[in-house]
C-alpha cells in the first residue's frame, strides 16, 4: 500500500483543483485500465496538482483495504487457502534471502541500517505496508522512510506494466502468472493491477497468493522487536537516557476480512449470487486506489532517492522476479 504522504507538497484546495479531481477520477474508473490510471495519477501531480494530498495516504489505504475485502467475495475459500499453504515454504524461503541479501546489499553499499531494512522488507513482503509496519518498531526517521517508499514507489510503478507484458512474451499461464506477481511486485495495489490486466484467474491467483505473502509482516515485526530489544530508548538533548518506548507491532487485520468474505461466498448461497457485483466493484474502486497513487508522487519524492539506495532496491527486486520466475519454471509451480 502506498506510503508516499510522507514527502507530498502541499497545494491550495481551490475549486478548480477539486473539480479536476472529481472528473478524472470519476470517468477514469468508468474506462481506464490499472496503468492508463496510474499514469494519469502522475500526471495530475505533476501538472495540476493534489488538493487534498495530506489525506491521500489515508484515504487511498481505507479504499485499498476495502477494495481487498470485496475481492474476497469473488473468492472460493477453501481455493484461498490451499494457494496461502502450498506457497508457505516457497514464502519463507524467498523472504528470508531477500533480507539475508539486502542485508549483504546494504553493507557492500554503505547504506543506513534502517534504511536497508525497510528497503528489503519492502521488497521480500509487500511494499509500503512493510515498510509503515517495520519503521515503527526500528523507529525509523523521516528521511530514511521517505528513500525507502520511494524506491519501492518506483519499481512498484515499472512492475505494473512490466510483469503483464513479460507474462505475455513467457506464455505464463494465468495461474503462473498471479503466482509470480503475488511474489514479485511490491505492493498489493500493482498486484491487483498487474492481475486485472492478465486475466481474472491470474487476479484470483495473484490476490490471495499476496495476502497470504503480507500476514509475514507480523512475525517480521516481532523478530525486529525482539532482535533490536523490544523497547526503543530514546536520549533527551542533555544526553540522558528517557524512559523506554514499546515497539509498535502492526497487525494487517483487513486480510481476516477478507477471508470472511470469501467465507460467505463459499458458504451462503445469496452472497455468491451478488459476488459478481462485489467483484466489479472492487475492480473500479481499484482504478481509483491506482490514480491516487499516481498522484502521490512528487518531485521531492523522486530526488531523496540515492543511487545507492536505488541499486539495493532494483538488485533485490530483480533477485526476487527472476529467481521466483525460475521456481515457477523448473519445479513448475501452480502449473
Amino acid at each position: 500500500m502506498n506510503q508516499t504522504a510522507h514527502v507530498l507538497p502541499t497545494h491550495p484546495a481551490h475549486p478548480a483543483r477539486i473539480f479536476a479531481l472529481v472528473v478524472i477520477a470519476a470517468s477514469l474508473m468508468l474506462w481506464a485500465s490499472p496503468p492508463v490510471a496510474l499514469v494519469a495519477g502522475i500526471l495530475f501531480a505533476v501538472v495540476i496538482g493534489h488538493p487534498f494530498a495530506h489525506w491521500n495516504h489515508q484515504v487511498t489505504k481505507w479504499l485499498l483495504q476495502i477494495c481487498v475485502v470485496l475481492l474476497g467475495f469473488g473468492m472460493n475459500l477453501p481455493v484461498v487457502l490451499r494457494l496461502g499453504l502450498n506457497g508457505s515454504l516457497f514464502a519463507a524461503v524467498s523472504i528470508g534471502a531477500t533480507l539475508a541479501l539486502g542485508w549483504w546489499l546494504g553493507r557492500r553499499l554503505a547504506l543506513d541500517k534502517k534504511t536497508t531494512i525497510l528497503v528489503s522488507a519492502g521488497t521480500a513482503i509487500c511494499g509500503g505496508s512493510a515498510i509503515a509496519a517495520v519503521s515503527s518498531v526500528i523507529a525509523a526517521t523521516e528521511a530514511e522512510i521517505a528513500v525507502s517508499i520511494g524506491t519501492i514507489f518506483l519499481l512498484n510503478a515499472v512492475a505494473l506494466y512490466v510483469f503483464p507484458i513479460a507474462g505475455h512474451l513467457l506464455h505464463l499461464s494465468q495461474a503462473q502468472f498471479g503466482l509470480w506477481a503475488g511474489v514479485a511486485i511490491h505492493d498489493i495495489s500493482s498486484v491487483v493491477g498487474a492481475g486485472l490486466s492478465y486475466g481474472p484467474a491470474a487476479l484470483d491467483t495473484a490476490t490471495a497468493v499476496k495476502l497470504s505473502r503480507t500476514l509475514w509482516i507480523v512475525p517480521l515485526t516481532l523478530a525486529l522487536a525482539f532482535g533490536l530489544g523490544r523497547h526503543q530508548r530514546t536520549v533527551t538533548a542533555a544526553g540522558k537516557t528517557a524512559g523506554p518506548r514499546k515497539a509498535k507491532i502492526t497487525v494487517p487485520w483487513f486480510i481476516g476480512f477478507f477471508l470472511l468474505a470469501s467465507l460467505m461466498r463459499s458458504y451462503i448461497p445469496v452472497i455468491s449470487t451478488w459476488s459478481p457485483h462485489f467483484s466489479e466493484v472492487a475492480h473500479h474502486g481499484m482504478i481509483l486506489v491506482l490514480f491516487l497513487i499516481g498522484t502521490s508522487l512528487s518531485l521531492r519524492a523522486l530526488r531523496v532517492v540515492g543511487w545507492r539506495t536505488m541499486v539495493a532496491g532494483m538488485t533485490l527486486w530483480l533477485f526476487v522476479s527472476i529467481g521466483s520466475l525460475l521456481a515457477i519454471h523448473f519445479f513448475r509451480l501452480a502449473a
